[in-house]
């Protein structure tokens, strides 16, 4: 190995200088050379999509891998430049668990025909996660790591290198004021009165060897300032390189985003064809929670607070049927009914409701009315009070409270 010592010493010296010249710029003793101020913009844009993009990138990861135990596992198959094994979904998994306990159970059973039927889309739901995920990795995650682990180092390295050059500059510069300051005390006139000519020729020659300094410091000072000038160069036409990471960033993103439809709209689909399966098969002798009325779905909603009303631009649902039994097949006297002792209950009106005839109460969106049943009412509707107001109200309409 070729050891240059005087290398060394310089390269010492140099990293000694710029130290010296850092710390009397955070103490205020010493001048700093600022960057004009469409680097400075370009510097401040690049850090924030540094720090966005990687928070960004991070966040996705658990998105896609909840498990970080897997996350981990993924990172070293991937500095090792080893393939990812394959791994199961849990939809596949969850999938191949009720095949699995249909054949226990008899596939002839009910309940195990209905664990096949169940299962085999599960399966399906956990190929298509499969899909989005490795879609995700490519076309979303691969170009955001891409950027923080190549151009984002290299533009970092070039940040740094321009940093030591400005210090290198700035050493220059106070090494020039200086010299420049010992010169003029050189140059200045001598007191001849208690002098001895051995001293005047000392300070002749003290005054030649400052301007020799001089010249020397602002040689080094032209040469700072040219590799000062060429390095901030390089560097912004690097960060300037930063719009188009954008405009690659925002393909990408849509890109993403169109996997996420396809996917979710896949699931949809599964689902709504799992639903169709399991009502052909099943009939109206097993409940489910298919088949279960939006109404039933809003009482139960209610107490538990699961439920928030529907999403922004939903449509109301149906006006339900009056069946004429019970107490509807006599002529209905609103004004007689009078609320049970116990059993009121709060609801909060879901849609808007125009009422069909005397007998029904009117609603508004987002308010709050008293509800109760009457007893031979129609299942699908309630009693319904606001201020000296009442009258049947629709269930579908309503999201029971506490």
């Amino acid at each position: 190995m070729d050891f240059n010592v005087k290398k060394l010493a310089s390269d010492a010296g140099v990293f000694f200088n710029r130290a010296v010249q850092f710390t009397e710029e955070k103490l205020g003793q010493a001048e700093k050379t600022e960057l004009d101020a469409h680097l400075e913009n370009l510097i401040a844009r690049a850090d924030c999509t540094k720090n966005w993009t990687e928070k960004i990138f991070r966040q996705t990861e658990i998105l896609l891998q909840p498990n970080p135990s897997a996350r981990i596992e993924e990172f070293f198959y991937e500095k090792l430049d080893k393939k990812i094994p394959l791994r199961t979904t849990n939809g596949e998994l969850l999938g191949q668990y009720m095949l699995d306990a249909a054949r226990d159970f008899g596939p002839g059973t009910p309940y195990g025909s209905t664990l096949i039927i169940v299962g085999d889309y599960q399966r399906r739901l956990g190929g298509a996660e499969r899909e989005f995920l490795q879609t995700s990795a490519i076309n979303f995650l691969t170009p955001l790591r891409n950027f923080l682990e190549g151009d984002w180092r290299t533009i970092s390295k070039e940040k740094r290198l321009l940093e030591n050059r400005r210090l290198d500059l700035d050493v220059c510069k106070a090494r020039l004021k200086k010299a420049k300051l010992a010169e003029a005390k050189a140059a200045a006139a001598p007191d001849f009165q208690e002098t001895r000519p051995r001293n005047y020729v000392l300070s002749a020659s003290a005054s030649a060897l400052w301007s020799e300094e001089v010249d020397k410091a602002e040689h080094e000072l032209r040469v700072a300032q040219t590799e000062f000038d060429r390095q901030a160069e390089v560097t912004r036409l690097l960060l300037e390189g930063i719009s188009s990471t954008h405009v690659n960033h925002l393909r990408c993103l849509h890109e993403f985003v169109e996997a996420q439809a396809v996917y979710y709209a896949q699931c949809h689909k599964h689902m709504q064809d799992l639903q169709k399966e399991l009502r052909s098969a099943n009939g109206d002798t097993v409940p489910n929670a298919f088949t279960m009325s939006p109404s039933t779905s809003a009482v139960s909603a209610g107490p538990s607070g699961l439920s928030s009303g529907p999403p922004a631009g939903a449509s109301p649902p149906p006006r339900p049927p009056v069946s004429p039994s019970g107490l509807e097949r006599s002529t209905l006297k609103i004004e007689e009914v009078q609320p049970p002792a116990t059993g009121t209950r709060k609801a909060k009106v879901l849609y808007d409701y125009d009422a069909h005839d005397t007998s029904e109460l009117s609603l508004m969106a987002d308010e709050l009315i008293t509800v109760y049943t009457v007893p031979g009412m129609d299942p699908d509707w309630l009693m319904g009070e606001r201020g000296n107001k009442k009258g049947k109200v629709p269930v579908t309409y309503l999201e029971l409270l506490s």
